[in-house]
């Protein structure tokens, strides 16, 4: 599913047009993209977690020769899915499955 799906699933869904539901949409994310950049965490009760994570500086591997390259020290988004929405997400792929 894309973004413009998605826009699409919500538009028909709320009544609003797809170019206000993309507004909203593109604000959510880049609010999301801001909180982070800025190191704050989101929680989203029954949806997830979002959180900075530092990964530490490394050598590492190329996998193509096998020299050994440096990673520095950097930083990356995590997100974390709640309990609530795995067991839905596990409910409905269970169900799904029973029926084939």
């Amino acid at each position: 599913m894309t973004k413009a799906d998605i826009v699409e699933k919500i538009a028909s869904g709320t009544g609003l047009t797809k170019i206000e539901t993309e507004a909203i949409i593109e604000g959510f994310l880049n609010t999301v993209i801001q909180a982070l950049r800025e190191g704050n965490g989101i929680e989203i009760r029954g949806f997830g977690s979002y959180k900075v994570k530092k990964k530490n500086a490394r050598y590492a591997r190329n996998p193509r020769t096998g020299e050994k390259v440096y990673v520095p020290e950097h930083y990356v988004p995590v997100f974390k899915f709640s309990k609530d929405f795995k067991a839905t997400v596990d409910r409905g792929m269970k169900e799904k499955n029973k029926e084939l």
